[in-house]
């Protein structure tokens, strides 16, 4: 279970809703990743998804025992460049038009909301 994090200014249960919701961002990276053609360059670009789509809800439950504001700060700002990453990867995808971007537009919303959720969190605790 999640605590809050030192000084997030989050209530008990956003921390725990927010562990659930990239835990589910990293299943639906590991569907996308499993459903990608096996061409080359498919499988080169789909396990660079997977390893920054599946790190966020690591570091973001790493950042819930952080030892201190500056530690958890560290820690967000990790899960956020690997969000960022995620959705470089997930443009490069659609752009070699190796997934249509119907089937991406969902997971690239997530990944645009959960940054703004991140860098909010990031802001409110540095602004302590």
């Amino acid at each position: 279970m999640d605590k809050v994090s030192p000084g997030n200014g989050t209530g008990a249960n956003e921390p725990q809703q927010l562990s659930k919701r990239t835990r589910q961002f990293a299943l639906r990276i590991i569907r996308l990743y499993s459903s990608l053609p096996k061409s080359t360059s498919a499988q080169v670009l789909g396990r660079q998804i997977l390893r920054s789509g599946t790190s966020v809800g690591a570091h973001y439950s790493e950042a819930n025992f952080a030892k201190s504001n500056r530690d958890f700060i560290n820690k967000m700002e990790s899960a956020l460049q690997e969000l960022e990453e995620t959705a470089y990867w997930l443009d490069l995808l659609e752009d070699a038009k190796i997934v249509k971007a119907e089937a991406l537009a969902d997971l690239k919303s997530e990944t645009r909301e959960l940054i703004a959720i991140f860098v909010s969190i990031v802001n409110k605790v540095k602004s302590k």
